[in-house]
């Protein structure tokens, strides 16, 4: 298996195009418990990532009733991308001086789990929670502050590539 890299400015153009929208190649889950993590699946594999179809343990989306629990959960695709050895992109927990755009951020609100994921956009030269500009559905928004969020804990991940 070969390791390619991972296009950010694909993934980030995405982002930005489908922020306020669906892409009706994909179902909404806004209501069954958000969207959120969908969206940035749907980024991630527009910056030329590859899909995984390992059942129950891979990341893929085939249709509302064929897909993977990483596609859509926000604890199963942190799971998912930061253990991944086999096809498809593959990242790590960083501290937010390391994040960039094309890179997800998840926020844990309350409780003992995180709850939602964002996509990073834009950063700024050295990354900051008043530079990180994020895009989101559910609660959807494009360019939104890193800061306008309020949080109980928070996760930086960082694709580091693709295996095809």
């Amino acid at each position: 298996m070969r390791v390619a890299p991972y296009n950010r400015e694909k993934a980030v153009a995405y982002a930005h195009k489908w922020a306020y929208g669906r892409n009706p190649a994909y179902y909404n889950f806004d209501k069954l418990g958000g969207d959120c993590t969908n969206f940035v699946s749907q980024c991630i594999f527009s910056g030329d990532a590859v899909m995984n179809y390992t059942p129950v343990l891979g990341w893929y989306y085939v249709s509302v009733s064929n897909r993977s629990p990483s596609w859509t959960g926000v604890e199963f695709l942190y799971s998912f991308i930061t253990k991944n050895k086999g096809p498809g992109p593959f990242a790590e927990e960083v501290s937010i001086r390391d994040i960039e755009p094309g890179d997800f951020i998840q926020l844990k609100f309350d409780g003992e789990s995180f709850r939602h994921t964002l996509f990073v956009v834009k950063t700024g030269v050295t990354p900051d929670v008043g530079n990180i500009l994020v895009s989101t559905h559910t609660i959807d928004s494009d360019s939104r502050p890193l800061s306008s969020y309020s949080w109980s804990d928070i996760r930086f991940v960082h694709i580091l590539g693709v295996r095809r």
